[in-house]
């Protein structure tokens, strides 16, 4: 999929979005976000400019958030971000309204609308995970210019092919083949029983 597909299932599937700031102690708050709207530029989201989430997103610039949806865990599917954010105003309010059209009823006059400004996610980097699947799937992506660093574990050329990390992988996701070793890395938990099993300590952690 591309990065406008994972946007697309945050703000049009899941839609409602749990979101972390830093305050002024430098200690994190969540706070509970709908995301509007999605494009090739990024997410949007509104709020009050008298929150003190307002405050915190114009003071650092900067949020983290997760999607997710499910039944339960094992049916769970979830997105996460972590991106700058700047604030547009009120002038794509209306038209997010009409797209949320449920935003009437919290806000139901024009004069109440104007307590509102967007914000938008303008560059970021995210990961996709979904427990549905058998293997796990998932997968990173980035928009804006945002740069992903790679993660996880892999199994360097110090490979012996002893099979210690393939008894201990919960998802059966080591490729043995020849060597080294290849963790397939869209089907990988990251739990590390990998790198704690190779006595020939060619796993390493990225």
């Amino acid at each position: 999929m591309e990065y406008t597909d994972y946007l697309k299932i945050i703000s049009n599937d899941i839609h409602r979005t749990i979101v972390a700031t830093v305050d002024d102690e430098g200690l994190p708050v969540t706070s509970a976000i709908d995301m509007m709207d999605s494009d090739e530029k990024g997410l949007y989201f509104l709020t009050a400019k008298g929150k003190n989430f307002y405050d915190r997103l114009k003071k650092r610039g900067y949020l983290a958030l997760t999607a997710m949806k499910g039944e339960d865990t094992m049916s769970s599917v979830a997105v996460s971000v972590r991106g700058k954010v700047r604030e547009l105003g009120y002038e794509r309010i209306p038209e997010l309204f009409d797209k949320n059209r449920y935003m009437y009823e919290i806000y139901p006059t024009e004069e109440s609308m104007h307590a509102l400004t967007v914000f938008q996610i303008y560059e970021g980097t995210g990961e996709y995970f979904d427990l549905s699947k058998k293997p796990i799937e998932r997968s990173s992506f980035a928009f804006g210019g945002g740069v992903n660093k790679e993660s996880g574990y892999f199994i360097t050329d110090r490979c012996v092919g002893c099979g210690r990390c393939v008894s201990v992988c919960p998802q059966n996701c080591i490729i043995q083949d020849k060597l080294p070793f290849v963790i397939i890395q869209e089907n990988c938990l990251h739990c590390g029983n990998c790198f704690k099993a190779c006595h020939a300590e060619a796993v390493e952690r990225r």
